[in-house]
């Protein structure tokens, strides 16, 4: 399996007989093998989640795709003849290529997607994140820690071969809150922290406030094409 960081919260992932891309919103794609097929995820409509204009790159590319878009995401938003599953919180999919999708709930807006895959199972988080912000009214805080932590414990029994978790400097110090509890109480091999808006000295900075965890904090700028 090969990783490839695209841009903010955007990823590649190559096994041997299938490309998955997550969270499109701006950034080359390497050079694909149009022999096989490709699957757009895609979390939830804000605009640094989902671009429509992947569709268009890959079918210059010559790719065969496949969508799963969650259901917040309007029919006019992408291209008639694209196969889309969409994707509603709580639920099970299957892929034509026999790969199973399961999803959560966003804390945001969305959900987020665990796949299992021949090589692995993945875990994008979309949006779904301990949001706590400074200056919101504390029991607005709680209550999204309760419920993000809610969605968590759901996958304490999935074995994870690689996670994309955000890691949002614009919370302050409650940046690390959503990943700690998600390193804390989900077994996953590889972390890649993502959503960070073009300031990743927060992946440092984190692996420097929690040294435990560093074996398995991945630097998401320097992951092109990474095999895991």
């Amino acid at each position: 399996m090969k990783i490839t960081y695209i841009g903010h919260s955007g990823f590649l992932v190559e096994t041997k007989d299938c490309y998955y891309i997550f969270d499109y919103y701006k950034g080359e794609l390497p050079a694909l093998d149009a022999n096989k097929p490709v699957v757009v995820f895609c979390s939830h409509f804000h605009h640094d989640h989902f671009n429509p204009e992947i569709f268009e790159m890959l079918r210059r590319m010559g790719m065969k795709a496949q969508a799963v878009l969650a259901k917040d995401i309007s029919r006019n938003q992408y291209p008639t003849d694209i196969e889309v599953i969409k994707a509603c919180p709580d639920q099970v999919y299957k892929l034509d290529n026999g790969a199973v999708i399961s999803t959560l709930r966003s804390t945001d807006s969305g959900v987020a997607f665990i796949v299992k895959t021949p090589e692995g199972t993945l875990y994008h988080a979309g949006d779904l994140n301990d949001w706590v912000w400074n200056g919101e009214p504390e029991a607005d805080n709680r209550q999204m820690t309760h419920r993000y932590r809610k969605e968590i414990d759901k996958i304490r029994n999935t074995r994870l071969h690689v996670a994309f978790v955000p890691l949002d400097p614009r919370q302050g110090e409650h940046y690390k809150d959503g990943m700690l509890y998600f390193l804390k109480n989900v077994d996953c091999d590889s972390v890649y922290p993502m959503h960070y808006w073009n300031k990743p000295d927060v992946i440092q900075k984190f692996t420097t406030e929690f040294p435990e965890y560093q074996s398995y904090i991945k630097n998401t700028e320097q992951t092109k094409g990474e095999e895991v």
